[in-house]
């Protein structure tokens, strides 16, 4: 019979440590009483209590204020947010767990549309859930896309009112539709304004070997590499302006033609003048003349020269992931964008191999994108004496360097000029990057990156620096430093798509 009460005073003390246990941890976790614990649920879009408690799996019963019993994934820092339906509402999640920094601009950012916000948004969301959205924080919509990359839809709207894009952005990441947000940031091709021209036509030269104007083949050692591989059928995306692709220099190099924009680019000095760079096989030489170019119309002319948005490059660089380009050039640059930053990691985890110029701001100039983003491969400008191009940035983070001074490029309308910038030193290294994966079509990213900083040259300070990376690019020296058998990829045929707003 004394069995019972023993039994009796266990379970009393058990009960008793639970509560001192429960009591314990509401404090450190900085809750109030355990009836409080849920009680109010998210807001709604006019600031209401939706109402509503913990209810989802892993709690215990609560009996006469003992909570039996903790979730199990009871997060570490004491926020605690519903994740189950209320009143029949979206899913609410906690904020930290679905983003990371503000996407909102430094305070002293000029480089974006001072009007607009890029909001990007689960496909998941209904339509009805984006027009409330819209509607809350009283925005107009311009265009939006799906893109495969990030599995997400961006929206591009504008700001209506005087509203500055920094309020609107902090604003719509405390919404919890929305993903993320962040200016349509203004990106512009790096191709110096000081340039001479030459006369539209080259002097005589033998075709197998370009212009004699051209340095930079010696430089790099292409006419040695091209006798081992051309860089045939690999798809090499340029998103930059317009390109000539009528241009006796690209004939049948064009792969396909995709504008970000309503109409039809304009060929335009600037995207053809890479193009040539890249897979010129007329009077000049280019750096992979076999090469096929997937021309993304991003960049439109202005006063300026282009300008390019957040929008239209994260289209280029979907429309080029699913149309099976290789390599990516970039010869823009601009700031540290989130959106495009996750849209480039998403394309090196698919194996494509990214290229972007340094940049032109010169030696005091911080780091710019996408030339600066981890997936990139940052190229630098030399001149003829494999001196630092003066306008060009330095950085930690650039990877090699190449001719980009005074070089003799492809113009519109069967043109030719000289120009200078680092938009040249990315296009050439692009082209090596296309003799790569011709010579051996396996190779990741980061393993074209080693190969290229193994056989560069070194340039200035002995050893990796912050104005040549590893030294000038070396063609022969990339293709030679793999044995792989020669093998091409098949191209796609020719094709021209144009997206504007929806």
């Amino acid at each position: 019979m004394r069995s019972q009460p023993t039994a009796l005073l266990c379970l009393i003390a058990t009960l008793l440590a639970a509560t001192a246990d429960g009591a314990s941890a509401q404090k450190m976790m900085g809750r109030g009483p355990s009836s409080d614990v849920g009680s109010r649920g998210p807001m709604g879009p006019s600031g209401g209590n939706h109402g509503g408690g913990f209810h989802g799996p892993g709690w215990g019963g609560v009996v006469s204020g003992i909570i039996m019993g903790l979730p199990q994934s009871y997060p570490s820092n004491g926020v605690v947010v519903d994740d189950g339906p209320v009143n029949n509402g979206p899913r609410r999640s906690q904020q930290s767990n679905r983003r990371g920094p503000s996407g909102a601009p430094p305070a002293n950012e000029r480089r974006l549309v001072p009007d607009e916000v890029v909001i990007e948004i689960s496909s998941s969301v209904n339509a009805q859930q984006i027009d409330a959205l819209q509607r809350r924080h009283q925005l107009t919509r311009i265009e939006s896309q799906t893109f495969q990359l990030s599995g997400t839809t961006l929206y591009r709207w504008r700001i209506p009112d005087r509203r500055s894009v920094a309020t609107v952005v902090r604003a719509l990441e405390g919404d919890r539709v929305v993903a993320s947000a962040q200016p349509n940031y203004l990106f512009t091709l790096q191709q110096s304004q000081a340039d001479n021209h030459a006369d539209s036509q080259t002097g005589n030269a033998a075709k197998s070997e370009g212009d004699p104007a051209q340095y930079e083949l010696a430089r790099l050692r292409l006419p040695q590499a091209h006798a081992l591989a051309k860089g045939d059928n690999v798809l090499v995306a340029v998103i930059d302006s317009g390109i000539d692709i009528n241009h006796p220099e690209l004939a049948g190099s064009i792969a396909g033609v995709f504008d970000t924009a309503k109409e039809p680019a304009s060929a335009h000095k600037h995207g053809t003048a890479v193009a040539g760079l890249v897979a010129a096989h007329g009077k000049l030489m280019g750096a992979a003349p076999a090469a096929k170019i997937l021309a993304v119309h991003a960049f439109d002319p202005n006063s300026a020269g282009a300008e390019g948005t957040t929008f239209n490059i994260l289209k280029g660089i979907d429309w080029a992931a699913a149309h099976g380009a290789r390599v990516i050039n970039m010869s823009f640059a601009g700031p540290a964008d989130p959106a495009i930053h996750r849209s480039l990691d998403a394309a090196r985890k698919k194996g494509i191999v990214l290229v972007a110029a340094a940049g032109n701001a010169g030696a005091k100039s911080p780091p710019l994108y996408p030339a600066a983003d981890p997936n990139v491969i940052a190229v630098s400008a030399t001149d003829t004496e494999d001196k630092l191009f003066e306008q060009s940035n330095r950085g930690p983070y650039i990877a090699v360097a190449a001719p980009g001074a005074q070089i003799l490029v492809a113009a519109p309308d069967s043109g030719y000029e000289v120009s200078s910038g680092t938009s040249y030193s990315a296009a050439e290294v692009s082209g090596i990057v296309a003799l790569l994966l011709q010579h051996k079509p396996d190779l990741t990213p980061d393993k074209v990156r080693n190969i290229l900083q193994a056989t560069a040259r070194d340039l200035g300070p002995k050893g990796p620096d912050a104005m040549f990376g590893a030294g000038l690019a070396d063609a022969y020296g990339a293709v030679t430093a793999e044995t792989a058998p020669v093998a091409s990829a098949n191209p796609r045929p020719v094709e021209r798509v144009s997206t504007g707003a929806r």
